[in-house]
């Protein structure tokens, strides 16, 4: 179960549960970090959430791979994995960040740390509806519909296409061994464009089905965090309270 700070009844009810979490370090909190909860058990500690030094977040952005550093530092006898997480990517990073991922990506190589990336095909879906066919976001083409022309890969669905996309940034800037985990995907059930009950079981369950075989740069099951476990009243988003 992945939380995305931590809340205090939230962590004490399941405490001996032997559920596994996966919380979430909350982006104001990253210059003071003091975390102790007995009996819960800690998956990953995602640090911070979607900050990106181009955009309204970018307040946060030079605390990123300080913050990655001294939580590693002060819990690696433990084992504990450290990643980082980022929005959707293209194939390639923006020379605008590179002062920024270049570092973070150097840092998750040299400690065979995974990257964390919210990969969500709804979105690129709902602002292309003129030129994408709903089955290639659902994962319900019967055919390939994107051809690589520089990897000569063949896409049948839009989840794969995303995250193969994140593999081929992270080689160019020497990640070729950062390992991917998918942090956060789903489907809403209100809210927007095709937003349905029925394609939001359609997606989920395709999305459960197909992360155990990877992707076709790579293969293997992907680690995948289906978003959410309930709706969220206070969302801004009609979409995300959905």
């Amino acid at each position: 179960m992945r939380l995305y700070g931590p809340d205090q009844e939230a962590l004490q009810a399941p405490s001996g549960s032997n559920i596994e979490f996966m919380l979430g370090v909350p982006n104001e909190d990253l210059q003071g970090i003091s975390i102790t909860y007995p009996r819960v058990i800690f998956w990953y500690i995602a640090v911070s959430n979607e900050i990106s030094p181009v955009n309204s977040s970018s307040q946060y952005a030079n605390y990123i791979l300080s913050a990655i550093q001294n939580i590693y530092n002060a819990i690696a006898p433990t084992g504990l994995e450290i990643t980082h997480l980022l929005p959707s990517i293209p194939s390639s990073f923006r020379d605008d960040v590179s002062s920024y991922i270049d570092p973070t990506v150097s840092f998750l190589t040299q400690n065979g740390d995974p990257l964390l990336v919210n990969v969500y095909p709804y979105f690129s879906y709902k602002d292309n509806t003129g030129s994408m066919d709903l089955s290639y976001a659902l994962f319900t083409s019967s055919s390939v519909a994107v051809q690589d022309p520089y990897s000569n890969l063949g896409y049948q669905n839009l989840f794969d296409a995303i995250v193969d996309a994140v593999y081929s940034a992270l080689d160019k800037v020497g990640g070729s061994n950062v390992g991917i985990v998918v942090s956060k995907s789903g489907w809403s059930t209100a809210g927007g464009t095709k937003t349905t009950v029925e394609n939001a079981m359609i997606y989920n369950n395709n999305l459960i089905q197909h992360v155990k075989n990877g992707t076709p740069k790579k293969s293997g099951s992907l680690e995948t965090y289906v978003f959410a476990m309930f709706d969220e009243n206070e969302k801004s988003s009609d979409v995300e309270m959905h």
